[in-house]
């Protein structure tokens, strides 16, 4: 069809570009005229793409069409008007003009909140409902009869900027092309609006924006965030106009603590606190503003109301000062009528406005990656030295530590100070769960609490995503150059060095791990984990394709590694920290954001990483942890439709569930590393003192709680009673105790769900037949002790020779002297492909089983060495992709082919 589009804005820009892509010829476009000199995004486009563009500054004179702008529409030929996002009064001699009439695009349910502020209107109301409506424009009234609606739910704490980047933005621009090609298709519906339910209300100013404190919290709530950031609820205070920002909703537990500041009309004063300031309703209940707006347009945090003046100045190095300078150049050149710049030039007093914050802070990006600044950040340090002093501080990673509020739970233990967050952490800040759920993690050790921790609820799980989203789309992290994330993520690797002791302690209370271990493995390969992929940032590189029609076309194709997105990652319990970093570090190497579920039994880690995140700068949305259950949380983020990949380690069933739910929901991709069973053969020419050295290893390391454990042993009969009495007094040796015990080998258990599964698994060995030679029952003492099990004449039709244990159980089963076909065969027939072993002094032997052995990994003549530059990863119903190495990275990353005629 032939189109004019009459409006502006990105919103309009967006509507225009999908039109064209739909083939549709864009006759005219209508848009406001140019504001000190800058073109409007839509105007400006369409004017490079050789379309009319028309920029009147109005359509009516004196409530009459003018008629010279009414014979220069009609001149387009236009067989339908769009009005994507519209400020002009337009005619209804252009409006009723087209063979198809206009349409419009308006952002609620229509018949309610009719009128300009639709969407501050929704949020003022409380609606539980929000959306838009594409309809037949009318007069101006929005009476028109409706086209097509799409709506969403409202968020607690949603404000306009959210729900529209959310929502009616992306939704929007869909939903205004779906109801062209409707019209197009012949397939339009009108239909008449209700009256019924129908309001209208008017345009929301500054003016009428004033709190009126007589009412709820959840009134207050909804009118400060009705308000955000446009045109903004204030109140006075202390004598001056302050507007409030950022409003959430406290669940009333005990009383806030901070310092009281009087507001005239309140029902009582409001707290200056740590988080912000805390605010109340008639009815005693809280909610919580973080940001205040004076009316010289400074902004502050709302926890630094009563702090007085500006922080210490710092003194600026030489290259700092160089930097200055060339900040100094940027404001002269956005502030035009300044003519020099001083310390004390504010930015908003000499002219600037929202679209001069967003160039100034893409110019700072542009002159010092290092410094990450977000829109407020103007707002908040307004003179030119408050500008300098902030970058400064941001620069030298000064800045921004003390606004990170974490509520810890503080422990003396293991000769130090242990402080551990034990909330969930989105958007960069530590906040409870919905309706403040909470559950008990457990010390295995004595079977005792550690500390409550937030229990994620489905709505948390969607704040998350909704934050990783804004984070990829529109926020720093996807906008920063490869280097400088490869330099974010090598920071969080020194802060988790410079941490690793607390962090070792946090992983052995919260899983059992003996310390040593926690320290070295757990903690030292996620180390290990983050700095070799900050290593892969900046060389994940794409490839040029000679095709056939290169010559003589003259075509080029080449392909873009990109990032998938919103990832989801769900750990288990065995390595918390260290299967985190496996991960999540390839998949913010690769540029995508996370939502992370930690096991549920074993979340202290997760989150302690996450304060370290904050600590080492990396924006907010990037990286989110939700402790939870499996059940809600993870079906939740299998289930969510902006997440674009899932990465699950766990059991098979759950693996198999995951992958179902993903298929349904979006398809996203998927990566599982599931249960295991691997098969271990020791032949008789072996190094004896070496196989059962590592024996061992393979299976009681890490309390048998290890994925690649093997999980049977094939030992060659004619040295099998030697191998077994050798273990057994290895197993004789082992010290069972306390995990902070730097002389302990074998700690507890996870949990004692897992303990209890052990002791069933053994007594069903003994039923069918195999010997127990020793272990096999809990340790009688306090925790979820186990004892180092072995079993022998093992059978391969028995429970205990096909299924995981995943616990400190050696299972021992001859095979005949020489046949190593039939071994091979007995090793393979399982559905587990996870790992294997073989030891043997023979080369040829060894190279020819690790052929025929059928698992993602075989270690020859060793076991447990992983490294994080080798791929990871299983076979069969052991899963699909790889941890670690450079094929890592491909698992989070999609590939793009580009091909250009030039």
């Amino acid at each position: 069809m032939k189109i004019a589009v009459i409006g502006q804005s990105v919103f309009g820009l967006e509507v225009y570009k999908e039109l064209r892509n739909d083939g549709h010829q864009i006759v005219g476009v209508f848009t406001i005229p140019d504001k000190d000199g800058k073109a409007d995004a839509l105007g400006a486009q369409a004017e490079k793409d050789g379309v009319t563009v028309f920029k009147f500054p109005r359509w009516r004179l004196k409530g009459k069409a003018i008629p010279e702008v009414v014979d220069a529409y009609k001149a387009t030929g236009a067989e339908l008007n769009v009005l994507p996002f519209c400020s002009q009064f337009i005619p209804m001699e252009v409006i009723d003009h087209p063979a198809h009439g206009s349409i419009i695009y308006h952002p609620s349910l229509l018949p309610r909140h009719r009128g300009a502020s639709a969407i501050n209107w929704t949020l003022i109301h409380g609606d539980k409902k929000g959306g838009f409506t594409v309809f037949w424009a009318d007069d101006g009234l929005d009476t028109g009869p409706i086209l097509l609606q799409r709506e969403c739910d409202v968020e607690p704490d949603d404000t306009v900027n959210t729900i529209y980047k959310r929502f009616l933005f992306p939704e929007g621009v869909k939903g205004t092309v779906d109801a062209v090609r409707l019209i197009a298709e012949g397939k339009a519906p009108k239909i008449i609006q209700p009256e019924e339910g129908a309001t209208y209300e008017g345009i929301q100013k500054k003016d009428n924006a004033k709190i009126d404190w007589n009412q709820s919290a959840q009134a207050l709530h909804n009118w400060i965030r009705g308000n955000d950031k446009v045109p903004g609820a204030w109140a006075e205070v202390d004598g001056q106009k302050v507007t409030f920002y950022g409003s959430t909703l406290v669940d009333n537990g005990a009383a806030p603590s901070g310092q009281p500041l009087e507001i005239p009309g309140a029902s009582q004063p409001g707290l200056v606190t740590k988080a912000g300031l805390v605010l109340f309703g008639n009815d005693g209940k809280t909610l919580l503003v973080k940001n205040l707006q004076f009316e010289d347009g400074r902004m502050i945090a709302a926890s630094h109301y009563f702090r007085s003046g500006s922080s210490a100045s710092v003194e600026l190095t030489e290259e700092e000062k160089i930097f200055a300078e060339q900040m100094r150049a940027v404001w002269t050149r956005i502030l035009t009528n300044v003519a020099v710049i001083e310390d004390s030039t504010d930015f908003f007093k000499s002219g600037a406005a929202s679209m001069d914050v967003v160039r100034l802070v893409e110019e700072v990006k542009l002159q010092a990656s290092g410094c990450q600044l977000l829109n407020e950040d103007v707002y908040m340090n307004t003179t030119f030295q408050e500008f300098i002093q902030m970058c400064v501080r941001r620069l030298r990673g000064e800045d921004g530590e003390e606004e990170l509020q974490v509520d810890y739970v503080e422990q003396n233990i293991n000769n130090m100070t242990v402080r551990m967050p034990h909330q969930l952490f989105i958007n960069g800040e530590f906040v409870d769960a919905e309706g403040g759920k909470i559950y008990k993690t457990i010390n295995p050790t004595d079977g005792m609490p550690i500390c409550d921790v937030s229990l994620a609820q489905v709505s948390d799980v969607d704040r998350a995503v909704a934050a990783a989203k804004e984070a990829f789309e529109e926020g720093e992290w996807g906008k920063m150059n490869p280097r400088d994330r490869g330099r974010l993520i090598y920071k969080l690797a020194d802060l988790m060095e410079q941490n690793q002791e607390e962090l070792a302690t946090i992983e052995s209370i919260d899983s059992g791990a003996v310390y040593t271990l926690a320290l070295k493995t757990h903690v030292g390969m996620s180390i290990q984990t983050f700095r070799y992929f900050a290593g892969w940032c900046d060389k994940i590189q794409g490839c040029t394709i000679p095709i056939n029609q290169a010559r003589p076309n003259r075509n080029l194709t080449f392909t873009k590694k990109e990032p998938i997105g919103v990832c989801a990652i769900v750990i288990p319990w065995n390595y918390p920290l260290m299967m985190l970093a496996w991960k999540t570090a390839a998949c913010l190497a690769a540029g995508n954001t996370v939502v992370l579920k930690p096991a549920q039994v074993t979340p202290l880690t997760a989150v302690k990483f996450a304060e370290l995140t904050a600590r080492a700068g990396f924006p907010k949305g990037v990286i989110n942890i939700l402790p939870g259950a499996g059940t809600l949380v993870g079906q939740r983020l299998a289930d969510h439709p902006d997440i674009r990949k899932l990465a699950f380690t766990g059991s098979t069933p759950i693996g198999k569930h995951i992958m179902k739910s993903c298929a349904n929901s979006n398809v996203k991709k998927v990566s599982l590393e599931l249960g295991g069973k691997s098969p271990l053969i020791i032949f008789s020419d072996c190094d004896m003192e070496k196989a059962v050295r590592m024996g061992m290893s393979a299976v009681f390391f890490n309390k048998g709680e290890n994925c690649i454990a093997a999980g049977r042993l094939f030992v060659e009969e004619n040295i099998h009673d030697h191998y077994l009495q050798k273990v057994v007094e290895e197993v004789k040796k082992m010290k069972i105790g306390d995990p902070l015990d730097r002389s302990t080998d074998h700690g507890p258990q996870n949990h004692k769900a897992h303990l209890d599964k052990l002791v069933e698994f053994c007594q069903t060995g003994v039923k069918e037949g195999a010997t127990l030679v020793c272990g096999g029952k809990q340790v009688a003492r306090p925790g979820f002790f186990f004892e180092p099990t072995i079993f022998t004449d093992v059978q391969d039709h028995m429970f205990i020779a096909k299924e995981e244990s995943f616990g400190p159980i050696m299972i021992l089963s001859k095979f005949k002297s020489g046949d190593v076909d039939d071994v091979l065969r007995r090793a393979n027939t399982t559905e587990y492909g996870l790992a294997s072993g073989v030891f043997t002094r023979d080369i040829s032997k060894a190279l020819y089983v690790s052929e025929k052995l059928n698992a993602g990994t075989v270690f020859v003549n060793t076991y447990n060495k992983t490294d994080v530059a080798a791929p990871f990863g299983g076979f069969k119903q052991s899963g699909f992709g790889k941890d670690l190495g450079q094929d890592a990275l491909n698992e989070y990353l999609k590939t793009k082919s580009v091909t250009i005629e030039y």
